[in-house]
């Protein structure tokens, strides 16, 4: 498995050289925190058994979300957020894709044309919601915004996973479109049912994208077509979509397992196919492969994933109510969203509770009777994410 890293180190010059003109700020902070992670360059903590009193060094997580082996807590604590919202209605992923001719545009005006398309996704869902006789009120949607491909080419869109159902606050009245109901001799919820038209839906986004961009002030090119895609299937109870969503959250863009060798200069990963479903690989220059992964790095402060309508947190009092009137069984009493939960312990080879005694440590002041670590002790390690 090649560290990440390790190709920084070895493509970082090439990669200045070639593309200093189009790097970002953010991508540069990105490249110096992702060239140092889990080396013996990165700051560290100071850890102590409280049983056998051994002393261990763990670096700190480097911060960036482009990072493939950090955060790993923080995704996982996301998800189990996500699917403690859940409400009883047949789930759909609503999938809005900004065409082609428009990527330059996106590229050298991120942040507006960014927000514009995840507002314009909420906005077409809210409004198709309204109007439709069997909903009318108030969808909740979660809406995550990726700009990569399988290949990792620049594909700016928006994911929003959304139950057919809504909310009509005056009349206190909650609708479901799409019964959640079970395939015949399966337990698996039923993936049939209808929501919207998507060539209606590709029409609407099209013109609240347009409009939004135009109120920014940028000039849209002259062959952006009229039909946008988008695409509009039912996904059962979500807990799958929800799976898929999380799975580029907090964790990057690639696998340091799909980056499978580096050789003469160049290094191939692997990917799966849309067509076939199965694993292809791709081989690029090393300094290529690095602006690939680079120019996925976001806006800083940027909010990727985004719960609007009844999902909200604003209005999670709501939500609760609703899932104990209808009897949502993957809804147990749970604390307020704003409380995270507590991270595992970091255990000794002993078995004791490791405890934390200094953070943030230089490499050169590191005590010489302490074991450094590179590797975290468990995937879900409580010093995973400290950034204090």
């Amino acid at each position: 498995m090649m560290r990440l890293a390790e190709l920084i180190k070895q493509f970082e010059p090439e990669l200045l050289q070639r593309y200093a003109h189009r790097l970002l700020p953010s991508h540069r902070q990105a490249l110096s925190a992702l060239g140092t992670c889990r080396t013996r360059f990165a700051p560290h903590m100071l850890a102590a058994c409280a049983g056998c009193h051994t002393q261990a060094c763990l670096p700190h997580s480097c911060g960036p979300r482009a990072c493939p082996h950090c955060q790993h807590f923080e995704s996982q604590a996301w998800l189990q957020r996500q699917l403690k919202a859940l409400v009883p209605a047949t789930y759909f992923l609503v999938t809005f894709t900004l065409p082609a001719q428009l990527r330059t545009l996106a590229w050298s005006h991120q942040r507006v044309v960014y927000e514009a398309l995840m507002g314009a996704a909420w906005d077409t869902l809210n409004t198709f919601s309204q109007n439709d006789p069997k909903l009318a009120g108030t969808p909740g949607a979660l809406a995550v915004l990726h700009t990569h491909n399988r290949q990792l080419g620049f594909h700016p869109h928006v994911h929003v996973c959304m139950p057919a159902a809504a909310l009509n606050a005056k009349e206190r009245l909650w609708r479901s479109k799409v019964e959640l109901g079970k395939t015949p001799g399966s337990a698996q919820p039923a993936r049939g049912g209808y929501l919207f038209s998507h060539k209606a839906l590709g029409k609407v986004f099209a013109a609240k994208v347009r409009a939004a961009l135009a109120e920014a002030g940028l000039t849209l090119p002259p062959d952006v077509p009229e039909r946008w895609v988008v695409d509009c299937k039912a996904v059962g109870d979500g807990q799958a979509a929800l799976r898929y969503l999380g799975r580029y959250l907090y964790r990057g863009v690639i696998s340091e397992r799909d980056i499978l060798r580096c050789k003469d200069g160049m290094v191939a990963f692997r990917y799966r196919d849309a067509q076939s479903g199965k694993s292809a690989t791709r081989t690029l220059p090393g300094a290529d492969f690095m602006w690939l992964l680079l120019q996925h790095v976001l806006p800083k402060g940027f909010v990727r994933a985004r719960n609007f309508g009844f999902l909200h947190h604003n209005n999670r009092r709501s939500l609760r109510l609703l899932q104990v009137l209808h009897l949502r069984p993957s809804a147990p009493p749970s604390p307020p969203p704003t409380t995270s939960p507590p991270r595992p312990v970091w255990r000794c080879a002993c078995g004791g509770a490791m405890v934390i005694l200094r953070r943030r440590l230089r490499p050169d002041a590191m005590p010489a009777c302490a074991a450094p670590q590179t590797e975290r002790p468990d995937k879900a390690d409580p010093v995973e994410a400290s950034k204090h």
